[in-house]
């Protein structure tokens, strides 16, 4: 049994009806990883699962009723180029209707930056966003 997932529709504004984890996939695709590339990179390497491209492409599609495993989600945040953390709360969000805003953890500097960015239009975060990504994009190539 699947979940179906619906395009968003062209032209317009509107929040995609996808989950958030499909969501995350699709984003990487539009910014150009293909799905052929998430695949070479999608290795948990705790367990040695592998996700395959059918599989990536099946999560954005047409997917599965149930949350992928533990582990295929570690491959999905290495495949994806992201943390663990946003993967499982991507996860979390779309299969468990689910939204992290807890904070625990972070010192007082990221709790403030958080809060300033949760009064900001969608225009504004998406701007954000892309700033912090590019950092952390230039950190990795970096390293």
């Amino acid at each position: 049994m699947t979940a179906a997932a619906t395009d968003r529709p062209t032209g317009t504004d509107l929040p995609s009806p996808r989950g958030a984890l499909s969501q995350l996939i699709q984003d990487a695709n539009d910014r150009g990883l293909s799905y052929q590339k998430m695949a070479d990179r999608a290795l948990d390497p705790d367990s040695g699962v592998r996700l395959s491209k059918p599989y990536l492409q099946r999560l954005v599609a047409n997917p599965p009723t149930s949350s992928p495993s533990t582990k295929q989600l570690k491959a999905l945040a290495r495949a994806l180029n992201t943390t663990d953390r946003r993967v499982k709360a991507a996860a979390a969000a779309q299969w468990l209707e689910y939204e992290a805003t807890e904070l625990a953890g972070y010192n007082d500097e990221v709790r403030i930056i958080v809060g300033h960015l949760a009064g900001m239009p969608e225009s504004e975060l998406r701007r954000w966003r892309a700033m912090i990504e590019a950092d952390e994009r230039a950190r990795r190539e970096n390293e």
